[in-house]
């Protein structure tokens, strides 16, 4: 599994990241794919359909960030982030230390796209 310094040299994956993607969203579209109105927008038409987007997991002790590759077949952890200890603890009180899976919004994503050079 990648970490930071590993994903910062896959510039093609970066640019394939959508930053809007958010753990509930996944599930309704590569989960649910077939049972779900379109909205027009975001359908999954076959399990070549893929997504890349961050999460939040704060199951363990300290909370991490992973880039998830997603289609409708499953879901696969590409890189595995940890966050400085600043923002670790604005993102632990944003959830109140609740654990579970995330979207990374605010300070943790702005310090992220960061690092990454996204929108560049």
């Amino acid at each position: 599994m990648m970490v930071l310094e590993d994903l910062k040299r896959e510039r093609e994956l970066i640019d394939s990241i959508d930053w809007e993607m958010t753990p509930e969203e996944a599930v309704r579209l590569y989960l649910e794919w077939g049972n779900n109105w379109s909205r027009g927008y975001n359908m999954v038409r076959s399990r070549n359909d893929v997504a890349h987007y961050f999460v939040l997991n704060t199951w363990e002790e300290e909370p991490l960030i992973y880039l998830v590759k997603r289609n409708s077949e499953g879901a696969e952890e590409l890189a595995k982030i940890q966050i400085p200890g600043e923002l670790r603890g604005q993102a632990q009180r944003k959830i109140h230390s609740h654990k579970g899976v995330y979207a990374v919004q605010d300070e943790v994503r702005e310090w992220l796209e960061r690092e990454l050079g996204a929108n560049q």
